[in-house]
């Protein structure tokens, strides 16, 4: 999984991801390649579809446009030179402000001089960005005297706080919500509908005196002039759309959570293939969510939720707080017949909570913090929504695994248990001897596990849904192979042992004398049990009554070399064993018979493969999951904190009480066993009476341990010999 840039932190992780049943995934450097670049802006009263020259703008726009951005972005964000020739320049920090300094460099403008005339430490005050107000703000001291605060953010929700904006011209011009209401629908949504993010970067000058509050950040980052609107571009990774369509094929739906505005993420989600064109699906923003969601005192409602998530296909301008609601309401819902098991992705310090709550969490190895890959429970080490899809198929791999080797080992384990005990029952000796079994044993433990578990995971695991918590290990399909197999097996070793003699016109083993040599007769029997056994482990790759057994062979050399190595092994035992292995060689005539035999497991399989499953209703299915009556001990975990303290600590004294009650009650079993002395019987009748008094005071509140003690030492009273009662 680690080739596949999955880094593994929690094992069983692996497994559960085989069931998921929804992915919660972020946009931005999971579906999208996280390499921003500014390809629209609104400068001036006029839309730039491509990059603007810098001569056609007013140089008091173009001065403030650069210095906003030079200042108003984190000193570390840097744009490098490329490492090599022919490669794009280098985006180190964030990539949303790389795509900003990028615009700067195109305007053929240095945005470092300008951070060389305002160094980091004489900047007056920072606001940094957060995932709530979605804008970040910097104040610098102006030389004559004054304050200027750069703005950028969210262009919807900046340009709320914008009363001006400047014209072609470079001067100030009234801004109302008619003309906000106006850009808004002739310039931020056409760019949001593109799938662009789109920024506004503003500004506004205070007086040196009297100082402003600086510590009321909603008075002072307010009453903006907006000196333009840019439209950033990230790609979707081309990888992603054949990704999700697989993700949708194998069950599992996929939903974008995200802090972009709305337009933006339904045109990335269309572009990804998370929404379709004709399909009934919801996209909201966050603050619509909570509102659906809540009842009137704010409180969140299952209710409410389990009629919007199914289908919910993006969320909009969310916080972390919404990721978790949202994977907590899919967990906690009861709609479906099976509980739905999430996967979520997280990149920020905020999203701990939800990727704690997911039943499987992926952090980002690249632009994850350290808080979300220790709340993780996989890293990805690209960042790639496909490394996800990878996930899912070594979860499914992992289970089909198991599923092979138990279908192979029960049909051995059958066979053999039932040929040893009803052999030896009518001949008095068994016809597999017990350093055969030793052979037979290793086959089917040490090296199948080793071949069947060793498969590769292929695309054809993502062609079927997702299993479900409570599905039993062993499915019906997997039943009439074993109980198929089983029977062939049977029919033909019990037939070589009754009549094999006469078939091959060999001497019968049956009556042989105990300390005689070994048989032709017996040998045969092990050599076409064990070669069954070899053909049967090929059957064993496939559980969903696949016709193709061969199918991939050759992409497992595990496989391959251990079914070659058991033949050849096969071979040794039976020519050159001798009497360790109570086996007598074999002519060529002998071997192609058992090697016939064995073939016709291959040929078995096909006629089993024939019989639907759906006819056979007496098979049951076994390993079944808990019912929906049962909590798992995980489960009762996770609930704990949601029981009253007081009611767990009565239920932890029920259990030590009944415990403590039980252990007397087997004591006292056992010591009314042995009648040894009479001390010994006054001892025990002392016991029993403080029995009798334990069962008079069940329902009282004395401490377990303290009555406990006392019947231990009432018992031991009266016993000089200081001999302890069991």
């Amino acid at each position: 999984m680690m080739k596949d840039n999955n880094l593994v932190r929690h094992l069983d992780a692996c497994e559960t991801m085989g069931n998921a049943t929804a992915i919660c995934s972020d946009k931005t450097g999971t579906l999208t390649t996280n390499r921003m670049t500014v390809v629209q802006s609104y400068i001036g009263d006029l839309i730039h579809k491509e990059k603007p020259d810098p001569s056609s703008l007013n140089s008091k726009i173009l001065d403030l446009l650069v210095n906003a951005i030079a200042i108003n972005c984190a000193y570390t964000t840097k744009i490098l030179p490329p490492d090599k020739e022919g490669a794009l320049p280098q985006q180190v920090g964030n990539k949303t402000e790389c795509a900003l300094l990028g615009f700067v460099l195109e305007m053929q403008r240095d945005y470092q001089l300008v951070r060389d005339q305002i160094p980091e430490e004489t900047l007056y005050k920072v606001y940094t960005f957060n995932s709530v107000r979605k804008s970040m703000s910097t104040v610098v001291c102006l030389p004559n005297g004054g304050f200027r605060l750069y703005s950028k953010g969210a262009s919807e929700i900046v340009l709320k706080k914008c009363s001006n904006i400047l014209n072609a011209a470079g001067e100030l011009q009234t801004f109302r919500p008619r003309d906000r209401d106006e850009m808004v629908k002739k310039v931020i949504e056409p760019m949001a509908c593109e799938g662009l993010r789109t920024i506004c970067i503003a500004y506004r000058d205070f007086q040196a005196v009297p100082e402003p509050e600086w510590e009321n950040e909603n008075e002072i980052v307010g009453d903006l002039t907006c000196i333009a609107v840019v439209g950033i571009e990230d790609p979707v990774r081309p990888e992603v759309p054949e990704a999700i369509r697989k993700c949708q094929r194998a069950g599992i739906t996929v939903r974008m959570v995200t802090g972009d505005n709305i337009n933006t993420a339904r045109a990335i989600a269309a572009k990804c293939g998370i929404i379709q064109p004709g399909e009934d699906f919801l996209c909201l923003e966050g603050k619509e969510f909570n509102r659906r969601i809540r009842n009137e005192k704010g409180e969140i409602e299952q209710e409410r939720l389990d009629k919007l998530w199914p289908k919910l296909r993006v969320l909009a301008r969310s916080s972390p707080t919404d990721k978790h609601t949202l994977v907590k309401g899919i967990i906690d819902s009861t709609i479906c017949e099976q509980r739905q098991v999430v996967a979520v992705t997280g990149d920020g310090t905020n999203d701990g909570p939800a990727l704690k709550k997911a039943d499987v969490g992926f952090a980002m190895g690249l632009a994850g913090t350290d808080v979300a890959k220790e709340a993780s429970d996989i890293i990805l080490t690209d960042d790639n929504f496909s490394s996800i899809v990878k996930a899912v198929m070594w979860g499914r791999n992992v289970y089909d695994s198991i599923s092979k080797f138990l279908q192979f080992q029960l049909t051995v384990n059958v066979v053999a248990v039932i040929v040893a005990f009803t052999g030896a029952c009518i001949t008095q000796d068994s016809p597999l001897k017990a350093v055969q079994m030793l052979w037979v044993n290793l086959i089917m433990d040490t090296f199948a596990s080793l071949a069947l578990a060793t498969e590769p995971p292929t695309e054809s695991l993502l062609l079927r849904k997702p299993y479900g918590r409570n599905k039993p290990l062993i499915s019906r399909t997997m039943m009439k192979n074993i109980l198929g197999h089983a029977v062939y097996q049977l029919v033909i070793i019990f037939t070589l042992l009754f009549v094999g003699e006469i078939f091959f016109d060999i001497d019968s083993g049956r009556n042989a004398p105990l300390h005689s040599p070994p048989s032709e007769h017996y040998t045969i029997i092990f050599n076409t049990f064990v070669m069954m056994q070899l053909f049967n482990e090929i059957n064993a790759r496939k559980i969903h009554g696949e016709r193709n057994v061969f199918d991939g062979i050759f992409a497992n050399p595990i496989f391959c070399s251990i079914v070659l190595g058991t033949f050849g092994v096969q071979i040794l035992i039976v020519q050159f064993g001798g009497k360790p292995f109570s086996c007598a060689p074999l002519n060529a005539q002998q071997w192609l018979w058992c090697l016939f035999v064995g073939v016709g497991e291959l040929v078995w399989g096909q006629l089993i493969a024939s019989i639907p499953t759906s006819h056979l209703k007496c098979l049951k299915e076994a390993g079944h999951g808990p019912g929906k009556d049962e909590i798992t001990d995980e489960e009762l975990a996770e609930d704990e904190e949601e029981i009253d303290h007081a009611e767990r600590e009565l239920r932890r004294g029920q259990i030590l009480w009944f415990r403590g009650l039980n252990r007397i009650q087997t004591q006292m079993e056992v010591v009314s066993t042995f009648k040894r002395s009479g001390s010994f019987q006054g001892a025990v009748r002392r016991r029993s009476s403080v029995l009798s008094q334990l069962h008079d005071v069940t329902n009282i509140s004395t401490p377990t341990h303290v009555i406990l003690s006392a019947a231990n030492t009432t018992s031991t009273a009266g016993n000089p010999g200081g001999e302890s009662i069991p």
